[in-house]
């Protein structure tokens, strides 16, 4: 529970006001530069690859699109 090796977020600010979701995406990205290892699943397009390093897209049940994202500077 105090660390885990995978945290998994569905839809982690879906039902949150943009201020807040931001800030949720902000704890996000924290942990995940201190080495935490996240699974985000999302449809939102701009939260997807704005701390990702690897994008998969599914459609219909079935991985749509892979692929490896630049790092962020």
């Amino acid at each position: 529970m105090n660390r885990p090796a995978l945290l998994l977020a569905d839809e982690p600010t879906g039902a949150l006001d943009s201020r807040s979701g931001e800030q949720v995406m902000d704890l996000l990205i924290d942990l995940n530069q201190i080495g935490q290892t996240l699974l985000i699943v999302t449809h939102d397009p701009n939260l997807a690859t704005r701390c990702a390093s690897r994008l998969v897209e599914v459609a219909d049940g079935k991985v749509a699109r892979e692929r490896n994202l630049e790092p962020s500077s």
